[in-house]
C-alpha cells in the first residue's frame, strides 16, 4: 500500500519520510468524529439525542441541536468572526469561557437545514465528547488511536515542543493555542504519521464497518460539488473518487486524502500559511 505524504517547512520539501511534526488543523476533525462514533457504539452516546442534556445550563435551541448536526455542520453555529468575542480565536479567553459564551449564543439558523461550516461547533462536540467519555479528549485520543496504531510522532492536545514554527509569508505567525481548541486545532503529527492513520481509519482498522460507513456518508450536500459526512468531505479529486478534509490556522495549512480507488493516502502539511496544498496534491496524485 502506497503512502504518500510531505511536509512543507518554509518552501522546503522535507521528503517522502518527513520527520516535522506539523499543526494539523481542521484535518483533526475526522478524528474526534470517530471518537465519537466510538462512544456511539458502546451505547454511551446517541447521534440524534438533543445535546442540551450534556451542557450545563442549556438553551431551549439545544433541545433541537443533535450530535449529528454538529458533526455535519448543520447546527447554525457560527463559524469564527474576530468581531465577536467567543468566535474570535485570538481572545482572551479559557476554553470554558469560550463555551459558556458559545453556549449562551443564538443560532445562525434552525438545525438540519443548512449546511455552514464551523470550527466552534466542533469545539462543543469536544466538550460534550468529554462530559460523555468522563476524561479527555486528549487521553482518549492517545489511548485509543495513537497508542493502538503505534503512532510516534501524533500529538492531541498541548503544542509539542518539536513542532515546527508556523509562518504567513516566510515571517513568523501569530498561533492561537491550541490546547483550547479540543476537537478542531489540538492534533500534530508528521505527514507519515497522518498518513499511517488515514489508513488505518479508512482500512477499517479503527472502526466497524458501518461505523466507517456513517463517517464518510454524503450527510449534507457542501461546497463544490461536494458532500460533507462526520468530519469527512466527499466527491472527486481531479477525476478520481475521494475523501479529505483541508484545515487551515495562523501560520499552517494541511490536507488530508484518501483515493478509495488506489487504497493510498496523500497528506500535505505546511508551516507557511499560504500554501496552495490543493496544488501540492495534484503534484503528488501523479507520483
Amino acid at each position: 500500500m502506497l503512502l504518500r505524504g510531505c511536509g512543507l517547512a518554509g518552501t522546503a520539501v522535507i521528503g517522502d519520510q518527513p520527520d516535522g511534526v506539523f499543526q494539523l488543523a481542521s484535518v483533526g476533525k475526522q478524528f474526534i468524529a470517530s471518537a465519537v462514533l466510538m462512544l456511539v457504539r458502546e451505547g454511551k452516546l446517541g447521534l440524534h439525542e438533543p445535546v442540551g442534556r450534556w451542557l450545563p445550563e442549556p438553551l431551549p435551541q439545544w433541545d433541537t441541536v443533535t450530535m449529528h448536526h454538529l458533526l455535519t455542520h448543520t447546527a447554525g453555529v457560527p463559524h469564527w468572526d474576530f468581531k465577536t468575542p467567543a468566535l474570535d480565536p485570538y481572545s482572551a479567553l479559557s476554553r470554558r469561557e469560550r463555551l459558556d459564551l458559545l453556549e449562551r449564543m443564538p443560532l445562525a439558523g434552525p438545525p438540519g437545514q443548512k449546511w455552514a461550516y464551523t470550527s466552534p461547533g466542533y469545539l462543543l462536540v469536544g466538550d460534550i465528547f468529554e462530559r460523555v467519555a468522563g476524561t479527555s479528549y486528549a487521553e482518549f485520543a492517545r489511548e485509543r488511536i495513537v497508542a493502538r496504531l503505534g503512532l510516534t510522532e501524533t500529538y492531541v492536545g498541548q503544542r509539542p515542543a518539536a513542532a515546527v514554527p508556523g509562518h504567513r509569508e516566510g515571517q513568523p505567525a501569530s498561533e492561537i493555542d491550541a490546547a483550547a481548541m479540543t476537537g478542531t486545532g489540538d492534533h500534530w503529527a508528521t505527514a507519515a504519521d497522518l498518513s499511517r492513520l488515514l489508513t488505518a481509519l479508512h482500512g477499517g482498522e479503527l472502526l466497524a464497518p458501518e461505523d466507517l460507513e456513517l463517517l464518510r456518508a454524503p450527510h449534507v450536500a457542501a461546497k463544490a460539488g461536494s458532500h460533507y459526512g462526520y468530519g469527512v468531505q466527499s466527491g472527486e479529486f481531479e477525476g478520481e473518487p475521494a475523501f479529505w478534509h483541508h484545515g487551515d490556522l495562523p501560520g499552517y495549512q494541511s490536507l488530508a486524502m484518501w483515493l478509495p480507488q488506489r487504497q493510498e493516502a496523500i497528506v500535505v502539511l505546511s508551516n507557511e500559511e499560504t500554501t496552495d496544498t490543493k496544488e501540492v496534491a495534484r503534484f503528488l496524485q501523479t507520483k
